[in-house]
This record gives structure tokens, C-alpha cells and sequence, in this order.
């Protein structure tokens, strides 16, 4: 059901929502003590793919994760298909998802469309993220938009939707594009400040910068959940490409062991090795007594359930 419009062209909260009874979100999961695993989906673009990504679904979804986010194209170019998806993971294979839902670009009006579109699926979390441009976008793309950050997408799903559950983005190793670490932490606290339930990190490799950046936000006052997001490493072209574009590193001697197992036995070598590494993160941080650990699956069933399996009583 589309939002009300006001006069003066702001949303207010969509009537759905005033008359919905309250969900359990996700942080509300997470606060009940046990520890968790999460999954995140890369949709394939092409429908013609999708049978092979749901049987990869209904494999991991045999794992019991607390929740499953879903990915979508740059400029929300796959918004459609990621609605249809979170749907079904939650129907068809009864899945808590989480859609990521990205703002520049976008105007508020197809935003609300879209968040009322998930209510109306029971979908009731939402992955709060400025999203990047395009690779055709022409300059205008984000002239006379509003919404140019994933604060500015958080408090926009926090009044629009009040009963929904907010998830952001956090970077131990900083994000691309910030001045410096201390503008990059102040920007996650304004994230959680606006609406913002919990924060789910950028991928790392070494957990010392997790555990850094932890007590970072935790001493300007950060106080909700931030859960580790780790990927096994399945393929060094395929790992080279993620870490190029979001910021992360290679440790060297993990570099270094990843490219002798490519050299001495190729792909599956590699993914032997990425996956004994992720396993060894998750331990010592569930060890440590994180909430949980989200995996970024790359959708390869086999990869995660070896990471995962045995992984949490």
C-alpha cells in the first residue's frame, strides 16, 4: 500500500504499518542470547539462473541461519528481483531476510513503494545503504534527490516504517571514500543514531581489525550490535575483485599461501584454503563472544557448509 502523501510532498507512515501488530526483528533475535550465523545471497541476474541459486538456498537453509540479506544491483537496477527473492526465501523456504535497499539515485516515493512493497511480503528488516552509482549514470543521477546517505536512508525507513528493523554497514579497514578512520566511526554512530538496529562489517581477513574497530565505537559510544562478516575465499580472481572495490586487504602471508595452493592445485586448492581461514575467523571470534557471524556465501553452497558446519552447537 503506497505511503500518504502530505501536501508539502513529505511521507507519512504507511497506514499498513499503523494497523500491522509488532514483529520480532532481527536485533530482536540477536538479543536473545544464543549465537548466530547469517547468510548474505548474490541473485543472479539472469532468471535463467535462478533454480541452481534456490537449490543453493535450500542447502544452506538446512543450517538454521538467524536471518538471510539479499543483495541488489547498483542504482537499484535489480530492486524488482530482490523483492520477489526475499520473498520466496521467506515463504518458500522459511528464511528471516533482510533486503538491502540502497538510496542514491532513488527517489523517496519509489523508496516508500518499495518498503511497503516488503511489508506487505512480511518482510520486516532492511539493510540501510548509500549503494554506489551506476557505471552509466549521467551527472544529473542524483540531481534534486534527497536521500545522498545511508543516514539519510536510515531515519527515512525509521519514519516512514517505524515497526521495521534497520541494519547498516561498518568498516574495519574504513571506508573507501572516508577522510579518515575518525570520520569513518562518527558516520557508522550518525547510521545507528538515525534508526539504525545493528551494523554488519565490510569483509576482513584478519580479526585483530575487527576487534580494533569494535573498541573504537564502543569508546564514542557505539552501543548496538556489530556483527563480523567474513567470506571464504573461493577464488583469488574472484577475491582480488571484492577486496578492490570495497577497501578490504590481503594479509600477506594469507596472500601468499592462497596464490602457492593456486599454483600447486588451482581453483579447489584455493577454495581449501580460503575456507579453513574463514572456519579459523569464525571459531576465534565466536570464541571471543561476538553475536554472530554473518558469511558472505559468494552462493557457494558447498564452500559454506564446510565453514559452517559443527560451527555452533
Amino acid at each position: 500500500m503506497p505511503a500518504s502523501v502530505d501536501p508539502a510532498g513529505a511521507e507519512t507512515p504507511s497506514k499498513a504499518w499503523a494497523t500491522r501488530g509488532a514483529y520480532m526483528k532481527i536485533v530482536d533475535k540477536m538479543n536473545c542470547g544464543s549465537q548466530f550465523i547469517s547468510f548474505e545471497f548474490f541473485p543472479p541476474k539472469d532468471k535463467n539462473e535462478w533454480p541452481g541459486f534456490f537449490q543453493v538456498v535450500d542447502r544452506l537453509a538446512q543450517l538454521k541461519p538467524l536471518f538471510a540479506s539479499v543483495t541488489y544491483g547498483a542504482g537499484g537496477s535489480t530492486q524488482g528481483d530482490t523483492l520477489e527473492i526475499v520473498s520466496r526465501l521467506k515463504s518458500e523456504h522459511g528464511l528471516d531476510t533482510m533486503a538491502h535497499l540502497t538510496c542514491i539515485g532513488a527517489y523517496r516515493g519509489d523508496l516508500q513503494l518499495f518498503l511497503d512493497s516488503l511489508a506487505e511480503a512480511g518482510v520486516n528488516d532492511v539493510l540501510a545503504l548509500r549503494g554506489d552509482l551506476p557505471k552509466d549514470a549521467p551527472p544529473e543521477f542524483s540531481a534534486c534527490r534527497t536521500l545522498l546517505h545511508a543516514s539519510d536512508l536510515a531515519a527515512f525507513i525509521k519514519e516512514s516504517h517505524p515497526g521495521m528493523g534497520i541494519g547498516v554497514a561498518g568498516y574495519p579497514e574504513v571506508h573507501p571514500e572516508a577522510v579518515d578512520a575518525e570520520h569513518d566511526l562518527g558516520y557508522l554512530k550518525l547510521k545507528l543514531d538515525q534508526g539504525g538496529d545493528f551494523a554488519i562489517t565490510q569483509l576482513f581477513f584478519d580479526n585483530k581489525l575487527y576487534f580494533d574497530f569494535v573498541a573504537k565505537a564502543r569508546s564514542i559510544g557505539i552501543d548496538k550490535p556489530i556483527i563480523p562478516g567474513i567470506i571464504p575465499v573461493v577464488s583469488l580472481k574472484v577475491i582480488q575483485r571484492i577486496i578492490s572495490l570495497c577497501g578490504a586487504s590481503l594479509p600477506a602471508a594469507y596472500l601468499a599461501e592462497l596464490e602457492a595452493a593456486d599454483r600447486a592445485g588451482g581453483a579447489a586448492a584455493v577454495q581449501k584454503v580460503g575456507v579453513a581461514h574463514a572456519r579459523r575467523q569464525a571459531e576465534e571470534l565466536l570464541a571471543a563472544g561476538v553475536p554472530g557471524v554473518h558469511i558472505y556465501t559468494l552462493n557457494r553452497d558447498q564452500a559454506v557448509l564446510d565453514l559452517v558446519q559443527g560451527l555452533l552447537p
